[in-house]
């Protein structure tokens, strides 16, 4: 049978919810928040640990969080007020896991293919768009993401719900600007930095070889760093009037781009 916590004063709950609002806590513990049976399961499907599995069985059955038990995790019941205190979200299917993080060093990157196509997103400070940028990765298969000069922390909640989820089955990395590019240079990735200045159209370019595609934040665009060490600066042909895009609707152009010309079968 199921611990039940039913009191939001509760040790436990309190240590629960630093983690679900800090990012110091995430990082001192190596521990975050899950919601939602959707997440759950990518997150066990990417390989990640679970430690332990909250439920609110109103929402979510004795049975199915016993049926978690194969997994070897802790078992707790908690109550509706609990439940609201811990979750993120007003239509999470009343179940919680605490999971381990794991390491997103550039060592650690596993690239499978021999042609692979990696994202690049420079110092992305909103967590929406990081999450859009990983559900665009996703749905295009690329090889693995690297966050280059990150702001911000990848377990963050609100980067969790606006991946869908695609933060747990993505290879991330997560480096420095000069770390990032070393380590394509070392593997022979073509870099293509999407910047105005001193760039062509990108789809005139060539991206049938090992490819990197490098976006930078809405407001300040990249570095010198991906600008000097890129094989070619892109852009996109701007029609309208203001001379930007949403950094994930920018990189979902350049990527199925580069999945065109390679008639999707990477």
């Amino acid at each position: 049978m199921a611990k039940l916590i039913n009191s939001i004063n509760n040790s436990l709950i309190k240590q629960l919810y630093q983690l679900k609002e800090k990012s110091r806590q995430r990082k001192k513990t190596g521990l975050f928040l899950i919601e939602g049976k959707r997440e759950l399961s990518l997150a066990i499907k990417g390989g990640y640990k679970i430690e332990s599995l909250l439920f609110f069985s109103d929402l979510f059955s004795e049975s199915e969080a016993n049926a978690m038990s194969k997994y070897d995790i802790e078992i707790i019941e908690i109550s509706k007020e609990v439940f609201q205190k811990l979750a993120h979200r007003d239509t999470t299917e009343g179940v919680i896991a605490v999971v381990k993080t794991k390491l997103h060093n550039l060592e650690n990157l596993k690239l499978e293919s021999k042609n692979p196509l990696i994202l690049v997103a420079e110092a992305p400070e909103k967590p929406g768009n990081i999450g859009a940028l990983l559900r665009t990765a996703d749905a295009a298969n690329v090889d693995a993401v690297i966050i280059a000069n990150p702001k911000s922390d990848l377990y963050n909640p609100n980067i969790i719900r606006s991946s869908v989820g695609s933060v747990f089955t993505t290879e991330i990395a997560m480096a420095s600007s000069k770390d990032a590019i070393s380590f394509l240079k070392k593997y022979n990735f073509n870099i293509f930095s999407a910047i105005l200045q001193e760039s062509e159209p990108y789809h005139i370019q060539d991206y049938t070889l090992p490819t990197a595609i490098v976006v930078g934040t809405e407001a300040t665009g990249l570095t010198n760093e991906w600008r000097d060490n890129a094989t070619q600066n892109i852009s996109i042909p701007m029609q309208g009037i203001i001379d930007s895009m949403n950094v994930s609707v920018a990189a979902g152009i350049l990527i199925f781009e580069v999945k065109r010309q390679r008639n999707f079968n990477n």
